[in-house]
């Protein structure tokens, strides 16, 4: 006894109060823009140039190799606010659970922000501006409207409640604080040409000049039509106000004297929003930039090792000083014992009212994408997607027989290869398919079986029921409201979904 009391002693000795671990555990900032790519200067970019993002790149560590495991909205944020593969909790279709049929988290699964507030953190989510929207405009400019919560999206059920406000300024004094800031991103482009050549006069009145479209350079895949060179250009420009948007908030932190005292991650749900992109699970749609700074953070540090969105959770628990819980997929890449990860995996499902199902594992060298419905084309009618000008203006081009060879080939076959395997290091757009390479046959098998081996172990939980299916299809169709009215694209949508799952394609 004599012996364990002076150690006893000596530990506690060691041990800070509770109050000081509390003082000093870090407040948590992420920021999450929409759908886009690392169209960054500091990940290459060199058309457009992003200081902001740069000096949080230069001042902590920037990922060269994240990527989504969802490639758009609602399954993506369901899985990162979960650090959990959304395939494995049920999220994984688009904007589901909206109708009577609903979704669940499993047993000792959570979101992060309730974690954090369990934990003593104020919990906020929204522009990180007051008074300022998510697309970077005032409460004048927006002619009024309230600040309001950031964007969630995420398909389980959840309370509102997990946040505290709409901004970390509510706080108690020396309360750390958790905060979302989601920026419109790629959306501030919208989806026509008009708005596209109205972020453009944006841009000259706000960034003091717009992108030239004639100086865009497209993926080999997309024609140099007028269209398409004036979207990217105006998503160029969304890159520039995210970048301003993160620097206003940045200097925010600065004045108010805690920005070394804040962990700040800077990331996307998803890539840019095209027919390649947003919705499938090509680096254009999966690639993400992933940066982070602040207390015990590495400076000016570049990681090429696989990492994944999800791993927002555990590494912002762990900063924290919360318990990562057990089973918990994502990891905490900056943990001393973290082993770089071998795979990275995505998965794509129904978006809307378009049924799809999607799965791939990468290596730091090979792609390989599953295709469960390859008797459907790449294309498949959805209504959100064909409302958008790109899409019309592709679709438009290829009645007209004006697309060339490879684009034919990649976006409007009538069905697709039930495999595809990409040197992604070398091939940038993935569009050289190895699968059928004889010489790439070992590779094809061994990326087949750790697909096959993640799915079983990962529990996917694969196609939706018909009931949830027709349950959220009441949801987009406005609980038939658009009745009498004529057909609606979404209803024409439904039955030919309908019909080919008939068809066994």
């Amino acid at each position: 006894m004599k012996k364990i009391l002076p150690l006893a002693s000596l530990v506690l000795a060691l041990v800070p109060p509770l109050a000081s671990a509390a003082a000093a555990r870090p407040n948590i900032l992420w920021f999450i823009a929409d759908d886009m790519s690392p169209n960054f200067s500091c990940y290459g970019e060199k058309l457009i140039e992003t200081p902001h993002v740069d000096r949080l790149a230069r001042e902590g560590t920037r990922f060269s190799r994240a990527f989504t495991a969802a490639p758009v909205c609602s399954p993506c944020r369901s899985g990162f606010i979960t650090g959990m593969y959304q395939t494995a909790i049920g999220a994984h279709h688009h904007r589901s659970g909206r109708g009577v049929e609903k979704i669940l988290l499993p047993d000792g699964v959570a979101p992060t922000p309730r974690r954090l507030q369990q934990a003593g953190y104020y919990t906020c989510i929204g522009s990180g501006l007051p008074n300022t929207s998510r697309t970077g405009k005032t409460k004048a400019e927006r002619k009024g409207g309230g600040d309001g919560l950031g964007k969630t999206d995420y398909n389980f059920e959840w309370s509102p409640a997990m946040y505290d406000s709409s901004d970390w300024a509510g706080r108690k004094p020396g309360q750390p604080f958790f905060m979302q800031v989601m920026t419109g991103g790629g959306k501030l482009r919208g989806g026509s040409d008009e708005t596209a050549r109205r972020l453009a006069e944006r841009a000259r009145a706000e960034l003091g000049g717009a992108t030239d479209p004639a100086k865009v350079v497209l993926p080999p895949y997309y024609p140099r039509d007028p269209v398409m060179l004036r979207d990217w250009a105006a998503y160029l420009d969304a890159v520039r106000f995210t970048d301003k948007h993160v620097g206003d908030v940045i200097a925010r932190l600065e004045k108010e004297g805690i920005l070394d005292q804040t962990l700040v991650i800077f990331t996307t749900d998803h890539g840019i929003s095209h027919a390649r992109g947003k919705q499938f699970l090509y680096d254009e749609g999966t690639h993400v930039p992933f940066v982070v700074r602040g207390p015990g953070i590495p400076r000016g540090q570049v990681r090429e090792d696989l990492i994944e969105l999800i791993d927002l959770t555990p590494i912002s628990l762990a900063a924290a000083g919360v318990p990562l819980p057990g089973g918990m997929q994502a990891k905490n890449v900056f943990a001393a014992a973290y082993r770089p990860r071998e795979f990275a995996f995505a998965a794509r499902d129904r978006c809307d009212e378009t049924v799809e199902r999607l799965r791939s594992v990468r290596s730091d060298r090979f792609l390989y994408i599953r295709n469960f419905h390859p008797q459907r084309p790449h294309l498949q009618p959805n209504a959100y997607k064909d409302g958008k000008s790109i899409v019309q203006t592709l679709r438009t081009l290829h009645a007209a027989g004006k697309l060339d060879r490879l684009t034919e080939q990649l976006l409007f076959r009538p069905t697709r290869p039930a495999e595809e395997l990409y040197e992604w290091t070398t091939d940038r757009w993935q569009v050289k398919n190895l699968a059928g390479d004889p010489a790439q046959r070992g590779t094809l098998e061994t990326l087949r079986a750790r697909l096959d081996r993640w799915m079983a172990e990962t529990g996917d939980r694969g196609p939706e029921s018909e009931a949830m299916y027709d349950s959220d299809m009441e949801v987009y169709l406005g609980g038939r409201a658009n009745k009498g009215k004529g057909e609606t694209v979404t209803e024409k949508n439904i039955a030919q979904m309908k019909q080919w799952a008939r068809e066994g394609k």
